[in-house]
């Protein structure tokens, strides 16, 4: 397996945010708390670009974010989704070629 450098991954998954937040603003009911999760998502990706930590030292950086953070299950929640998209992505040749070429989907159109 080969690691990828976190901070590329990251901004990649910032663009496949996007098609979550289009998904999100079409449905019919209350999503304030999708709101809050990809809020608090999109915090982290962009920080992860900013700071850009070695792939060694990813997950104890996610980590140091969760102990920053006011409400610590809502980051920790998402913090771990990175963490497990950020493996994927390294691990499974075909994830990370659909983040590389935008996270194409059917949403996006819309």
């Amino acid at each position: 397996m080969t690691a990828l450098r976190p901070a590329e991954i990251c901004r990649e998954l910032l663009g496949a945010l996007e098609v979550s937040e289009g998904r999100r603003k079409r449905r019919q009911r209350d999503t304030t708390p999708d709101a809050i999760g990809l809020g608090i998502k999109r915090h982290l990706l962009e920080r992860a670009v900013q700071d850009d930590p070695g792939p060694d030292d990813f997950e104890g950086w996610l980590l140091e974010r969760c102990g920053e953070a006011e409400s610590e299950g809502g980051v920790r929640a998402m913090a771990l989704q990175i963490f497990d998209e950020w493996r994927m992505a390294s691990a499974v040749a075909t994830f990370s070629d659909w983040l590389t070429h935008g996270a194409p989907s059917d949403d996006r159109q819309s």
